[in-house]
């Protein structure tokens, strides 16, 4: 393993590990790095196993893909993978594999050797498999930093430039805990956190907060939810921060029609700089749905700047090599922007 005390790494440096090597991740990462709309100052430090890198190179060259960067070219910290593994089937050795790469790349930029963190995609399953017990990545870097974290999906429209972001309540957690989690500090603290982000592009933001049931509640008729707290807590909000136009609960299934018609080019002055979803799915749905290419998780709250792709491990197309890296560009781009 080469140790990263040893490499002189500056600020210029984007630390990304590989993700799950029985997915895409390795493949988008090598694709994204020969892309042309990177920022022609940024040195990628890739964490992930050198063998593997090296193997994906010379299949994606020999399928005619040939803008990527050859590897010996990059600098990697190498941490081998310990046994072979078959593409788009995790095990526990893919899963610890992802888990030391993510690991070791956390502290690279813990200790200030990088100015942020891109994450390839993870397979919860294979985490599980290796025996760590996180629902996700973000939940491991929570806990590697202390701090408490949010999950907030942004991008930009090639159409317009429009930023669209999107701030998720609640993450992975059962359906059936989401109510239990929503307390008014939450809430409060999540439109707090969204606030913040939003006014590093705007100085009078325009916030939209989902409704938990369907329409709303529809007066308590659907539910009271919205009614006997939502409301109130939204109201209590909206006063003490009158630089923000706050609207809400919106009935989830309408919330994001303004942002759709935004993406296609066509923003006014109730086009939202921030959505508020009250858990993941209502947020991730129409995520997905407008900007799936180039949405990128942005994990809040950390010491340090960490982007992902939206997307999965993408199992099913592994090896392929027909992954598009747009997402994974995305990420990079934004990691660069938000640290700056």
């Amino acid at each position: 393993m080469t140790n990263f005390k040893e490499k002189k790494i500056n600020k210029n440096s984007i630390v990304i590990s590989l993700g799950d090597p029985a997915g895409i991740g390795t493949e988008i990462t090598l694709k994204a790095l020969g892309s042309k709309n990177l920022p022609n100052n940024m040195q990628p430090l890739l964490v992930g196993c050198k063998n593997n890198i090296k193997e994906t190179y010379k299949k994606l060259i020999a399928k005619g893909i040939n803008y990527i960067p050859n590897p010996n070219n990059l600098d990697i910290i190498d941490i081998p993978l310990e046994n072979n593994f078959i593409p788009g089937i995790v095990n526990k050795e893919t899963g610890s594999a992802s888990f030391n790469w993510l690991f070791h790349a956390t502290n690279i930029v813990l200790k200030e050797k990088a100015r942020a963190l891109v994450t390839a995609p993870i397979s919860k399953i294979a985490w599980e498999k290796a025996g760590h017990r996180f629902t996700g990545q973000t939940e491991l870097l929570s806990e590697l930093t202390n701090k408490k974290t949010s999950m907030l999906f942004t991008a930009v429209s090639p159409v317009n430039k429009w930023r669209f972001n999107t701030l998720l309540a609640t993450t992975h957690i059962p359906f059936n805990k989401i109510k239990v989690h929503l307390s008014k500090e939450l809430l409060k603290d999540k439109l707090d956190i969204l606030l913040a982000f939003c006014l590093k592009f705007t100085n009078k933001p325009v916030i939209h907060v989902a409704g938990l049931n369907p329409h709303a509640g529809e007066e308590g008729m659907l539910g009271e939810e919205e009614q006997n707290w939502i409301i109130p807590i939204l109201n209590e909000w909206k006063l003490n921060h009158p630089i923000v136009e706050l609207y809400g609960p919106i009935p989830p299934d309408s919330c994001w029609i303004s942002a759709a018609n935004a993406w296609k080019g066509d923003v006014n002055n109730k086009t939202p700089d921030g959505i508020l979803a009250l858990y993941h799915d209502q947020g991730l749905i129409p995520v997905k749905l407008i900007a799936f290419d180039e949405a990128v998780n942005t994990t809040l709250g950390l010491p340090f700047i960490r982007t992902s792709p939206d997307h999965g491990t993408a199992l099913d197309i592994a090896n392929k090599l027909i992954a598009r890296e747009d997402s994974m560009i995305a990420a990079i781009n934004n990691a660069w922007i938000l640290s700056d």
